[in-house]
Parts: C-alpha cells; structure tokens; sequence
C-alpha cells in the first residue's frame, strides 16, 4: 500500500497528492472546482446526515463520533476495499473541508482504510 493521506479542501493541491477524492457529504463552501483538482467526490463513505450534525464538530462529542461513525463505515465494506485499492497503486488524499485538522470524519476514515483487512 502506498500512502493514503487526509488534507484540508483549502490547501492547495500538489502533485504529490495523487489521486484527490473529496470525503464530505456536502460541497465546502467557497470552494472553486478548478481549485480543488479532484479525481472523485465520494458520498459513500460520508458520516450520514443526522451522525454529521448530531456531532457538530464538538469536541465533547468526538469520541462518540467515531464509534457511530465506524460502525456505519463497517456497513459499506466493498466501497472501502474499492478506495483502499486506489491507494494501493498510488497516494490517496482525502480532502475534508473541516477547520479542525485533528478532530474530524477524515481522520476516522483514513485510520479505517489503513487497517481494512484484505
């Protein structure tokens, strides 16, 4: 496996990244499409509507979060075997609009990816 990274939208993009996929459910806000330079925006493997909101980014509730957040990502099995793959063949970023870099759903969803079993 090569490497699967996680980066803010607002970053600029860098070669390095590979192949760019957008993890957030909704479009980050102000953000220009030539910017971003995505290869894929993935709904799939999104924390769902009422988790996301329940969470509000709170850091109280992070930790909750990310139980109910593995648990639905254990539900969506191909699709995460299917992103690990591309990550297998070249860097994978996920991009994320989230301010906080530490407590956020792409955090979880990289640590998923990385010890999915084959």
């Amino acid at each position: 496996m090569r490497t699967i990274q996680i980066k803010r939208a607002y970053a600029a993009p860098e070669d390095s990244d590979g192949y760019r996929m957008l993890v957030d459910r909704l479009w980050p806000r102000g953000l220009k499409k030539e910017f971003a330079r995505l290869d894929e925006w993935n709904k799939a493997v999104t924390p769902s509507i009422d988790l996301r909101k329940w969470f509000g980014h709170k850091p109280e509730n992070f930790e909750r979060f990310a139980e109910l957040y593995r648990a639905e990502l254990a539900t969506k099995l191909p699709e995460l075997h299917r992103v690990r793959g591309l990550s297998k063949k070249q860097t994978l970023t996920l991009v994320y609009a989230a301010k906080d870099e530490n407590i956020n759903h792409a955090r979880i969803l990289r640590d998923v990816l990385i010890n999915l079993k084959d």
